[in-house]
């Protein structure tokens, strides 16, 4: 999507470790404009399948979900990186691996807000080693749901997550696909 691509060329910033910082626009401050327009192309991307849930994992994977879920008229879950006094009934669990954090969570989600019958698209902002992306899946097939596709806002080709995840058979759509990064903060995409 050349939109995202030429915001991340143009506001985000390299930093040391592969590190992307988007904040200006993505996960600290959120351009809603940019938000929406992603929505609607991951709602063109997908039109062939049936959806019933949007599912991503707190806390930035929360605004590029929504207007998802808004553009697919469906609801939104959102797996807690911890399991709280207000998560107290029976729960799916899984510990994922945090690239940016440098340390594990373990996420939950309500037996409730996935059943059996879901058709479900996983969203996140970042798609780099997978680690969170085979936490979510893992919440699905505990609840014998449906992974229908995964969509992505921006993955680094250069770690090993997208190709790991495409290998066991998932559909991953991601928006914007940086091949490199360079240490003078060039960016680079995968057209």
């Amino acid at each position: 999507m050349e939109l995202l691509e030429n915001r991340i060329k143009n506001d985000g910033e390299v930093l040391p470790g592969n590190i992307l910082k988007v904040s200006s626009f993505l996960n600290h401050q959120v351009d809603t404009k940019l938000l929406d327009q992603m929505a609607q192309e991951f709602k063109r991307l997908y039109s062939d399948v049936p959806v019933t849930k949007i599912l991503t994992i707190e806390s930035s994977g929360i605004a590029v979900a929504y207007p998802v879920a808004r553009e697919f008229g469906v609801p939104l879950v959102f797996a807690k990186k911890h399991q709280s006094s207000n998560v107290n009934e029976d729960v799916y669990s899984t510990t994922v691996y945090s690239f940016t954090h440098g340390q594990n969570y373990n996420v939950v989600v309500s037996k409730k807000f996935i059943q059996p019958d879901d058709k479900i698209l996983i969203v996140d902002d970042f798609l780099a080693n997978g680690k969170a992306l085979e936490g979510l899946i893992s919440l699905i097939e505990q609840a014998e749901a449906k992974v229908q596709g995964i969509c992505i806002a921006i993955e680094k080709n250069f770690q090993d997550g997208g190709k790991n995840i495409r290998n066991k058979g998932y559909r991953v759509e991601s928006l914007a696909i940086v091949k490199k990064m360079t240490d003078d903060g060039g960016i680079e995409f995968v057209h």
